[in-house]
């Protein structure tokens, strides 16, 4: 009996263009087809695809609902990486969470405000190549889906990443050229943007220049405008019409009646220098409001359309006062920065801790240094097996704003925050062989009127200062702002706070030392930033990191000498990596007793470098002193001392310390005939002897006592074994015994 069946022709499109030498393919298909859009988005081996879905209704909020989510998978590298007991993805992890910032930062200025319906975009890492990031791949994926979809949207927008290696900018580096070309590098960055504008920056470096920075972001703007122009080729072929979406209008005479009430209002309101009576203020103008609007007869909807309407009057208010005045809302100069105060050593126990305090905006960092063998453990597609020796942690607390919250853990912008402060702080740390410590620093954002990222970059590099962490130099951090108008006129704000912030077109990030740029970070409410003005802009930054970091240096100077009492003493040293089995021992019985005994924690590397931390820096030297003893290759005619611990027939075993031992034959005890071993020797007796032949295959150490001795003091020994010049010598003797002894037991 015959069939009858259709083959699905999955109508595969391709579209292509080569970027930093190598092909990038978008590719549409019948693959996903019941979401809105989905491209796949192959570059090398590195593959992604990006998908966007709209809700069919509006949402009765107050805000453009779009969530973006990056979603690594441990197949797209090979591997069957979870814990033992959960072998599948769970939470996102931090790598995917700054992944899905980048993606959701450079699209959401291109939506308009207005919409309400809930939009999903989800880009998926399907294969890594582990050469190849799939930062960029995801975007220029993301991109293409919301152009050719029906979502309104106005992109397409694209991202490349980049490094400066000396004078070389490299766009797109692999994973394998940043490995080897590390010492070069003075900083890397990825950059997204459209018609020659800037809308999203993330760069990490050490000291890099501001010239130089802008430099390299007009070269990859050439690149992105390439890629750009393949999207529109997509959507000109492949792309759907964009869906009539009804967008949040108000009444135009409820919008003229509030800004009519307002306005007399308003600048009273705003302009005040302290962050609570501002908003006690503006507290008081929308209850007033409210009141009006009631006594109007307006519904609920009214009124709360009348909140938005009050909102855009405050930030029209704010834009136009510092465009064509300078005037901001507490009254500072554009380039001028709030009160700053700094502190060390705020808390008593802990390793290291400071405040740092800029306006209203607090934060209290605490340093902790912990011994080798405490690193966080990584496993992402892009750090399998990996450790993280330097961590920064970031916490923003409901009450730090005034807000009574529960708080359930670091959410996507804390964990961006946190990463933030980290690569600004991170260059300036010591290697594990200059400094042997795990380092972990927490924020905890006491308030918040602006940038307590920042706050968190000065507050920590006051807290490494303060643990005795020798950093190479302090960092600061400042946050800057833009207020643009259509005409083309603009202002930059430094040390934006709460109103410049929120009604502002751009929050600019900049941390670094006084000689250059650590990091950035940038996302703007408008389409984007020209080049010019971003440089502009950083050069504004440095007078005020400079000012910044006279008051970090001013709190305290340099790093203390010292740690803290309270952190571990760590101490380094080297064996051979073939003898590290033999420290171990059987199923570790050797290290753990060593463990056991001494109390202190010991991290050996497989080239042979050993780690010993303990906060008992006698304890760490014994359990350095066992460890020397385990590997310790002893060499014939080596002198060694010990003491007697077993009486055979025809010789004494003696112990030589960590597990070694050595046997004096009874020939070898004195000169002439020895009868009985006991005669000379007894247990517990301490004794020096010279090492005569090590057995090359089993080891076994043969010593001679009378070797020692020289012919003329052997025949001046009495019956009991002695020497008659011996008595100066033996309350040292009894000494050394008992040192042997205590480390024997």
């Amino acid at each position: 009996m015959g069939y009858d069946y259709l083959v699905m022709d999955l109508q595969r499109k391709k579209f292509q263009t080569e970027v930093a030498g190598r092909v990038l393919t978008l590719e549409t298909s019948r693959l996903a087809d019941q979401a809105n859009a989905a491209v796949m988005a192959t570059y090398e081996g590195t593959t992604v695809l990006a998908t966007v879905v709209m809700s069919k209704e509006n949402r009765d909020v107050d805000f453009m609902p779009l969530v973006v989510d990056f979603e690594e998978k441990y197949y797209a590298v090979g591997k069957i990486l979870g814990s033992q007991y959960v072998r599948r993805e769970g939470r996102p992890s931090t790598d995917a969470v700054l992944s899905g910032r980048i993606v959701d930062r450079a699209v959401r200025p291109l939506f308009d405000s207005r919409l309400r319906r809930d939009i999903q975009v989800t880009a998926t890492v399907l294969t890594y190549d582990e050469e190849n990031d799939p930062d960029f791949v995801a975007l220029v994926a993301v991109s293409a889906a919301l152009h050719i979809s029906d979502i309104p949207w106005n992109g397409p927008i694209a991202g490349v990443a980049l490094a400066k290696f000396g004078e070389e900018v490299v766009l797109n580096p692999v994973n394998s050229v940043l490995k080897a070309r590390l010492a070069e590098k003075s900083f890397g960055s990825f950059v997204a943007g459209l018609n020659g504008k800037i809308n999203m920056i993330e760069l990490d470096g050490y000291e890099a220049k501001e010239e130089e920075i802008i430099a390299s972001y007009e070269k990859a703007l050439v690149e992105i405008e390439k890629i750009n122009k393949l999207i529109q080729s997509m959507r000109a072929e492949v792309g759907k019409p964009k869906a009539e979406v009804a967008l949040k209008v108000r009444d135009v005479e409820l919008e003229k009646k509030v800004n009519e009430f307002v306005a007399p209002k308003l600048d009273g309101a705003v302009y005040v220098k302290d962050k609570v009576e501002r908003e006690s203020n503006l507290s008081a103008v929308s209850k007033s409001l409210k009141e009006f609007l009631i006594g109007q007869s307006h519904d609920e909807a009214s009124i709360k359309d009348a909140e938005a309407i009050l909102d855009e009057a405050i930030s029209a208010l704010v834009h136009k006062n510092v465009i064509e005045s300078g005037k901001r809302p507490d009254g500072r100069a554009t380039d001028e920065i709030r009160e700053l105060y700094a502190e060390v050593g705020t808390l008593p126990r802990v390793h290291g801790s400071a405040v740092f305090v800029r306006g209203n905006t607090q934060s209290l960092a605490v340093a902790t240094l912990g011994a080798p063998g405490t690193e966080k453990i990584v496993e992402t597609i892009r750090n399998i097996d990996g450790k993280e020796r330097f961590m920064l942690n970031y916490n923003f607390p409901g009450y730090s704003v005034g807000e009574a919250k529960s708080y359930r853990g670091p959410g996507r912008r804390d964990i961006g925050h946190g990463a933030l402060a980290e690569k600004a702080v991170r260059p300036v740390v010591p290697s594990m062989e200059e400094f042997p410590y795990v380092i972990r620093l927490v924020s905890e954002i006491l308030g918040s009127n602006g940038s307590s990222s920042m706050a968190t970059v000065c507050s920590s590099t006051l807290a490494l200062m303060d643990a005795g962490v020798p950093i190479k130099k302090p960092v600061a951090g400042i946050a800057m702002g833009l207020m643009s108008d259509e005409s083309g006129r603009y202002k930059i704000l430094t040390d934006i706070q709460g109103p410049e912030d929120h009604h502002g077109d751009m929050d600019f990030k900049v941390a670094g030392t006084d000689a250059g740029v650590n990091a950035i970070q940038m996302d703007v409410k408008v389409e984007g930033v020209l080049p010019k003005v971003l440089l502009e802009g950083l050069h504004q930054a440095k007078e005020a990191r400079l000012k910044i970091l006279a008051v970090i240096t001013g709190a305290l100077a340099a790093p203390r000498p010292e740690i803290s009492k309270y952190a571990p003493k760590v101490e380094i040293f080297h064996i051979d990596p073939e003898k590290i089995g033999e420290v171990i021992g059987p199923g570790g019985k050797k290290i753990n007793a060593i463990i056991a005994k001494t109390n202190v924690t010991i991290e050996i590397e497989d080239d042979g470098k050993v780690f010993v931390a303990g906060t008992d820096h006698d304890k760490v030297e014994a359990a350095i002193a066992e460890i020397k003893g385990i590997v310790k290759e002893f060499q014939v005619g080596e002198i060694v001392e010990g003491t007697v611990v077993r009486i055979m027939e025809f010789g004494a075993i003696v112990d030589l310390g960590a597990g070694k031992d050595g046997m004096v034959h009874v020939s070898e005890i004195k000169e002439g005939f020895v009868k009985n071993v006991t005669d000379v020797l007894n247990i517990g007796d301490f004794v020096r002897a010279k090492i005569i032949k090590i057995d090359p295959g089993k080891g076994k150490i043969s010593l001679s006592i009378k070797q020692l001795a020289a012919p003329s003091e052997a025949k001046e020994e009495n019956a009991g074994g002695e020497r008659k010049d011996d008595e100066p010598h033996r309350e040292e003797r009894k000494e050394k015994r008992g040192f042997f002894n205590r480390h024997k037991n």
